[in-house]
């Protein structure tokens, strides 16, 4: 027996439906306990900060960098147009990484100043903080779009081959995976373990209104614009130049014109921070309701 394809056929409209539908959205969570964005500590930290170094990502490549707590770093656009997939993680600890998913919660689907980019489970701190955001301006346009979002993944060989039936190595996923295996001195397969859902840095996206389908358009992004952030604790960084370039047009291919990223890592004003600590990791005794004495078990990471 053969059964109708939902998506062909719809169950009928119940009964009551309008006063279903009018439930009363919420948003998830009340964030009114996160600690509060202290601009003026971070601004304090900036005058007279000093650049300590920069790293340079070309076109369709990845690259890694450093952050020591305390200090701030910068993705510069220094060509033209070009988008970015970003990771952190902890510099100590690869298995404590950055968790898309938690910050869009607890922030919004995309970032700008004064947001955090929280660490996954079950650590669940922040490992940088938005200082400035060159883009701010630009806010939501016609289409529902904004900049800097943390809904999409990031671009990867996998999906790639599932839609086109081709090889293409130059995905941010790859570069990402590059990029770590060879700061850490990783076999490719182990690094590619700890690469994460991004931050899409510059990249101006939304969900369609009718589908609800995840979009992209051309970023607003352009040389000279760039988005800071504070390093809450110290922090290896992986940047991709994405290889949609600024995603107004094709993806994942040699085709669109591509441009370079830069880093810039700078050094707080002395003594600026001389009453400021990296956050410590969450609170929570971790028992999951069980009572009595727990076994020893393998750690793992969520998110």
């Amino acid at each position: 027996m053969t059964h109708p394809d939902p998506k062909l056929t719809p169950n009928a409209i119940p009964t009551a439906s309008d006063a279903r539908r009018a439930a009363q959205a919420l948003v998830c969570y009340e964030v009114d306990g996160l600690p509060q964005y202290d601009s003026a500590l971070y601004q304090r930290a900036k005058q007279g900060m000093q650049k300590v170094a920069e790293v340079f990502i070309p076109p369709r490549e990845g690259a890694t960098f450093d952050v020591p707590a305390g200090h701030f770093f910068r993705i510069v656009s220094v060509e033209g147009p070009q988008v970015g997939d970003l990771n952190l993680w902890n510099a100590h600890d690869l298995s404590e990484r950055f968790y898309s998913g938690k910050t869009r919660q607890l922030h919004a689907s995309h970032l700008s100043t004064g947001d955090r980019l929280w660490s996954n489970l079950p650590n669940l701190r922040p490992l940088a903080t938005i200082t400035q955001d060159t883009l701010d301006w630009y806010g939501w346009d016609a289409d529902g779009a904004g900049v800097h979002d943390v809904i999409g993944t990031r671009c990867d060989p996998y999906t790639n081959f599932l839609l086109k039936e081709a090889d293409y190595d130059h995905c941010c996923h790859s570069n990402l995976t590059r990029a770590l295996a060879s700061a850490q001195d990783l076999p490719i397969a182990e690094a590619e373990a700890h690469v994460h859902d991004v931050m899409n840095v510059f990249m101006c996206t939304g969900f369609t209104r009718d589908t609800h389908q995840y979009f992209m358009k051309a970023s607003p992004v352009r040389p000279g614009d760039f988005i800071e952030f504070f390093a809450e604790i110290d922090l290896l960084g992986a940047l991709s130049a994405c290889p949609g370039g600024d995603c107004g047009s094709s993806h994942s291919d040699d085709v669109t014109q591509c441009y370079p990223l830069l880093v810039e890592i700078f050094a707080p004003a002395p003594g600026a921070l001389a009453n400021w600590s990296s956050p410590a990791r969450s609170g929570y005794q971790g028992r999951h309701g069980i009572r009595y004495p727990l076994r020893a078990v393998t750690t793992h990471s969520y998110g």
